[in-house]
């Protein structure tokens, strides 16, 4: 019996024995191939944002911005796509992967960096005060006990919130859903003054010759980037790319001249 037994378990070993050499001779499981690169960008923009990007008298998306997309995009050899969304809600529409992009004016601020991943800076801006032409408001001081004006989830809100006295002395803080409709209502008298993008309230400023003031004060200096999600960084990196040599080139500057009379990028 105990012959038989030893027999039972050498023929058991060398079984096993074999199992484990065939299990170590199977053929590695094959990569994970890399995603292909990105053929197509969607950009996410607010429409109604001149001159960085709007629609004109024949409802086409043209603007600076518009144009600065395009060139980069044609540099990278992809194909984009302008999608308006609610500016407000951009961060969700970026992360929910409905944009791949937001290209619109965007301010690099330390919070929305926290959620966002940023090109390096293309344009400086100012959050500047538009009061109407005879207005007595001449400085941020006169702003105490005034109806004052900005466009919902833009950096001019957060611009305006940070100088907390100034703030606080408004009568009122009204928010629109588009600075369009905040500067009709500075017109109407609704709204005594609005804090504003400087390449927007410019714009405006200069088609109504006579109609509107700048005042000399202003709510901060900031920089524009492009935004990505932050796992992106293949995107980011292409975009910086684009965008250094386009100002290399020339090109970024031609664009600026375009639709500012000079090269304002940063």
């Amino acid at each position: 019996m105990k012959k038989i037994a030893a027999v039972l378990l050498m023929s058991l070993g060398a079984l096993l024995a074999g199992c484990g050499k065939n299990d170590s001779a199977q053929p590695a499981a094959a990569a994970t191939p890399a995603p292909a690169a990105a053929t197509k960008i969607v950009v996410g923009l607010d429409d109604n944002f001149p001159p960085m990007g709007f629609r004109d008298e024949k409802n086409e998306l043209v603007g600076f911005d518009i144009d600065m997309a395009r060139e980069a995009a044609k540099r990278m050899g992809v194909a984009v796509e302008f999608k308006p969304i609610d500016w407000s809600a951009k961060e969700a529409e970026l992360s929910g992967q409905r944009v791949d992009a937001l290209w619109n004016g965007l301010t690099i601020t330390p919070e929305r960096k926290q959620n966002i991943a940023f090109t390096a800076p293309y344009m400086e801006n100012h959050q500047i005060v538009v009061v109407a032409a005879q207005s007595p408001i001449k400085a941020k001081a006169d702003l105490a006990g005034k109806v004052v004006g900005a466009q919902e989830g833009s950096s001019a809100v957060d611009a305006v919130k940070k100088e907390d006295a100034v703030f606080k002395s408004f009568k009122e803080f009204k928010t629109f859903g588009d600075n369009v409709t905040a500067l009709m209502d500075l017109s109407t008298g609704r709204l005594e003054a609005v804090v504003v993008d400087e390449v927007v309230g410019r714009y405006y400023v200069a088609k109504k010759p006579g109609a509107y003031a700048v005042l000399n004060e202003h709510f901060g200096t900031e920089d524009y980037g492009v935004g990505v999600r932050k796992d992106d960084t293949a995107l980011q990196g292409r975009l910086d790319k684009a965008l250094a040599d386009m100002k290399q080139d020339g090109t970024a500057g031609k664009i600026a001249t375009q639709w500012f009379g000079k090269n304002i990028l940063k």
